[in-house]
């Protein structure tokens, strides 16, 4: 397992002689055999500004820098969980890296492998499905329907220029389908992929929505989306805020939905914070809940999300309750190898599971600057046990929690919806 790195000008390079090193979190490590799979379709190779890619030599087992060149790593598709991150060091302490998530990369057996693990199926998250000359066809036609909805023109943004493949679904007519509705946040996380302070060192990759959707506007989405039993529309996405902030719409919209129509599911992604919306969002007849988390330590999750007027507390309220009405919970558990997999935070995060009922864990790789990150929180206290072990201990732990990466759907409720779509 050879080091891979690149030139100045990006031409990339396996070395003849030095190995591969990653890192957990800030600690250098071999990259072991069985952490290993072969460089998914979709991913990018990609060059780190501003470091210096290290190796090992294999004789002495001294690490080994590379000066006059760049490390590399790879980003990886939706549907895989990275286990290390890309062995560098940084030339500029002040320099931080765009809102990626890095994944550790070797050259082995005459081809690239990654560090990572396949968590779903990422066949309705493939961009081979999403054929550019088709999907404008398709906004220019969805556009015609619909020529005065504001969500509908501010997708078609975010499907043709950031290629969000949840947005294209809302005009392929298919999967899961976007609902943008807040524009505001009850929250300030650092990593906010819509939204950053003017003194964080990174812009945003994505613009926030800047507008109050009307209740039609929301209902005419959802109408047209939800058609077969397949269907999922889901507020809260990353170019906007935290959709509970606007139950005051969602819940008159979406019973007007349910009075006509019972097909598909209603999704929301939410940090679940304001637990009074919460309760009147699952009320209307919400079926699916994605709980966004880092961690089910206050210090941790404080720390990232900066939460305004709510606490972790609600958080597990929020889902106590929504489970407790029958909606299909899970997580949304940002991923980082080196804080993942600690002892204190597995424990935590698995009595948070066991309360609350989630039914679904779905693992997202961070995209954050990792050395940004890692100074803003707690040090470990414990074993770090490295992203493959903790994996398995959640699911001896977990057994009857599903792990994957994507939104499920209950398969009694989806087999309970095809035979009312039969009729």
């Amino acid at each position: 397992m050879f080091l891979v790195y690149a030139d100045e000008k990006g031409n990339v390079y396996d070395h003849p002689e030095l190995l591969a090193v990653a890192r957990n979190g800030d600690i250098l490590t071999e990259v072991l055999e069985e952490e290993l799979i072969p460089l998914p379709e979709g991913a990018t190779l990609v060059s780190l500004p501003d470091t210096v890619p290290v190796g090992m030599d294999p004789d002495t087992g001294e690490m080994v820098k590379l000066d006059g060149y760049t490390s590399v790593g790879a980003l990886i598709p939706q549907g895989f969980t990275r286990l290390l991150l890309p062995g560098y060091v940084k030339t500029d302490k002040n320099s931080k890296f765009p809102l990626f998530g890095y994944t550790a990369v070797v050259w082995k057996d005459d081809r690239f492998w990654v560090a990572g693990r396949q968590s779903d199926d990422p066949h309705q998250w493939n961009p081979l499905h999403f054929p550019m000359d088709e999907l404008r066809q398709r906004v220019e036609k969805t556009l015609e329907m619909f020529p005065q909805n504001r969500i509908l023109h501010h997708l078609s943004h975010c499907a043709l220029e950031y290629e969000c493949l949840t947005a294209s679904n809302n005009f392929f007519h298919r999967w899961e389908g976007s609902l943008p509705v807040s524009y505001t946040c009850n929250a300030g996380c650092y990593g906010c992929i819509s939204e950053q302070p003017e003194d964080s060192g990174f812009p945003s990759p994505q613009t926030r929505m800047n507008f109050k959707p009307t209740e039609d506007e929301l209902v005419e989405v959802m109408l047209h989306h939800l058609q077969t039993p397949e269907s999922i529309i889901s507020f809260g996405q990353g170019c906007e805020g935290e959709p509970s902030t606007m139950a005051s719409i969602i819940v008159p919209a979406m019973r007007r939905v349910r009075e006509q129509t019972d097909m598909g599911f209603i999704n929301i992604n939410t940090n679940a914070g304001l637990t009074d919306h919460i309760k009147g969002i699952v009320d209307a007849g919400l079926d699916l809940m994605r709980v966004s988390i880092i961690s089910a330590i206050d210090e941790h999750y404080n720390a990232y999300y900066r939460p305004r007027n709510y606490t972790l507390e609600n958080v597990a309220r929020s889902a106590e309750y929504a489970a407790s009405k029958g909606v299909y919970t899970s997580i949304n558990y940002l991923c980082f190898p080196g804080v993942f997999d600690r002892e204190e935070e597995m424990e935590a995060m698995i009595e948070f599971i066991r309360r609350t009922g989630i039914k679904l864990i779905q693992l997202r790789n961070l995209n954050i600057d990792p050395e940004s990150y890692l100074a803003m929180i707690p040090p470990a206290k414990g074993e770090v046990f490295g992203m493959k072990q903790a994996i398995e201990i959640y699911q001896e732990e977990l057994p009857d929690v599903v792990i994957g990466s994507f939104t499920h759907v209950p398969p009694e409720d989806l087999q309970r919806r095809k035979r009312l779509d039969k009729k």
